[in-house]
């Protein structure tokens, strides 16, 4: 089997990048299939998520995030390194290229993941023309994702926005433990992990912190975010504003993030919106509960309320405050959610999710 993924870039620390990589590795190395990654944007950087040696790597340099008038040229070399690589299989990471990919007769079925959930685009809550282009552009999503052979989303959550399309299904991520250790939920240390940007939502997480270090008997907790973004200095002055910089660290991406969920007693996911929470199962699969907003999408398909995990209405600041000393006073019932939330490998084991992959790759090629 020939694949070809395309994508944004593979330069950044984060879970669709991670995801990526799990993917293809797994395809290489267990299936050997002939599997290589087209970016848009990776602009000569390295990748930050090591890839099997088999995997070529070619960058078309249209570089969308800069929005410069080298788009055109860049489409005409995609499409032609589709027309010479005859793949199997293109799949789209989505969104800049997809609105090309379904137009090249390549001869390769063409598949659509969204890592996102469909009202990415509506969760500033922009108004006025910014508003009207962001309603316009869903709108356009939904044209886009019919003109593939198949439309992947992530939760059933999200499938139920996006109505009767007959070629959508859902495959989620897959959890993998990757550290040595699992916690024991004992540390009094808190952890969040993402981009530091509006979508992660490290604001709200910070403002419901001051909220738990006036109770005296947590002073002693610790809450670390690791990341990296536009959003890094002015939430560095958030933190100095509130007079928190004792108890609260921003700390650079790290590629042994498996040490730091065993060193931490949950995780905290104060998010705007996601698409599947690749950190939440992977926190969750080296043994942390995890105290979230119910953001679209994902947290309601992962986490079994008060069993391996907290939920709180979203943008609720002071019950995400009180949810997480609920946990950080109740070490008994830390451990007892840690045990908990370790199963959430049962559910999405890699075997299993690459499993489905697998079939769904080989009946289309059937077709």
């Amino acid at each position: 089997m020939k694949l070809i993924y395309c994508t944004h870039s593979l330069c950044n620390p984060g879970g669709m990048e991670r995801v990526l990589v799990n993917k293809v590795t797994y395809l290489v190395e267990k299936l050997h299939w002939d599997v290589s990654i087209v970016t848009t944007d990776q602009k000569g950087r390295p990748v930050f998520y090591p890839l099997p040696a088999e995997v070529r790597m070619t960058d078309l340099g249209i570089n969308y995030s800069d929005d410069n008038s080298k788009h055109p040229v860049g489409k005409i070399i995609g499409y032609l390194l589709l027309m010479r690589e005859k793949a199997d299989i293109v799949v789209s990471l989505y969104p800049s290229e997809s609105s090309f990919i379904p137009e090249i007769k390549d001869g390769s079925k063409k598949v659509l993941e969204l890592h996102y959930c469909k009202f990415f685009r509506l969760q500033y809550g922009r108004g006025g023309l910014l508003g009207l282009i962001d309603r316009w552009r869903t709108k356009q999503d939904e044209r886009i994702v019919s003109r593939f052979d198949q439309f992947i989303v992530l939760t059933k959550e999200d499938k139920g926005y996006w109505g009767d399309l007959p070629n959508i299904e859902v495959i989620p991520n897959a959890a993998k433990f990757i550290g040595n250790t699992y916690s024991d939920a004992s540390k009094h240390r808190v952890i969040a992990v993402g981009r530091m940007d509006y979508q992660k939502g490290f604001d709200r997480l910070i403002c419901a912190w001051e909220l738990i270090q006036q109770h005296e008997q947590f002073k002693n907790w610790h809450l670390d975010i690791f990341g990296q973004g536009e959003w890094k200095g002015m939430l560095q002055q958030m933190i100095d504003d509130r007079g928190l910089g004792a108890s609260v660290a921003l700390n650079a991406p790290t590629k042994s993030i498996g040490r730091e969920y065993a060193d931490s007693a949950m995780l905290v996911m104060s998010s705007n919106y996601e698409g599947f929470p690749m950190v939440m199962i992977e926190a969750m699969a080296s043994g942390l509960p995890v105290v979230s907003f119910d953001f679209k999408c994902g947290p309601k398909d992962i986490i079994d309320n008060n069993v391996n995990g907290i939920l709180v209405h979203n943008g609720d600041i002071k019950r995400l405050a009180d949810a997480m000393m609920r946990l950080m006073g109740d070490e008994e019932l830390r451990r007892s959610m840690s045990v908990q939330a370790r199963r959430v490998v049962d559910t999405y084991s890699e075997e299993t999710v690459m499993t489905r992959w697998v079939e769904l790759f080989e009946s289309l090629v059937e077709k």
